[in-house]
């Protein structure tokens, strides 16, 4: 299946009310194993190769050292293909410090790469963000039950 995120970091918690029980749910349940980090792809990076740098594991989740900007405008658009079938639920976007945080998130569901040409097509699903640079908001996908 593939996907095309803005910038976050993401996992797939299952929420618990202690700390080290939600910990333990995020590792366990997170995708980034399952992302194909050779084929992602992020159009509008100032930097090259920055934009897989997002995707990171739980453990490495608050490392600011790795993050991707946007070259010209304010739009990034990621294309994040997965090693095989997964059922995204949840996900989470990190921000940077003094406002530099997406404010919007247009998640396509099993589409081949855009560009941002296609963008004019309707999205699966639009997110909007709340500021979190600590990545503690958990966005439901709403096709999680399809």
């Amino acid at each position: 299946q593939e996907t095309k995120f803005g910038e976050m970091s993401h996992s797939h918690d299952c929420g618990g009310h202690h700390h080290h029980e939600q910990h333990d749910h995020a590792v366990s349940w997170s995708l980034y194993k399952k992302i194909d980090l050779y084929k992602v792809q992020c159009m509008n990076e100032s930097e090259d190769g920055s934009g897989k740098e997002v995707f990171k594991a739980w453990e490495q989740r608050l490392d600011k050292s790795k993050f991707v900007e946007s070259d010209c405008d304010e739009e990034l658009l990621f294309y994040v293909p997965f090693t095989g079938d997964v059922k995204l639920k949840a996900l989470r976007v990190t921000g940077g410090e003094n406002g530099q945080h997406p404010m919007e998130l247009r998640l396509y569901k099993n589409r081949p790469p855009m560009g941002f040409d296609e963008l004019s097509s309707e999205a699966d699903q639009v997110i909007q963000l709340s500021i979190d640079p600590n990545g503690e908001v958990e966005y439901p996908v709403k096709w999680a039950c399809d």
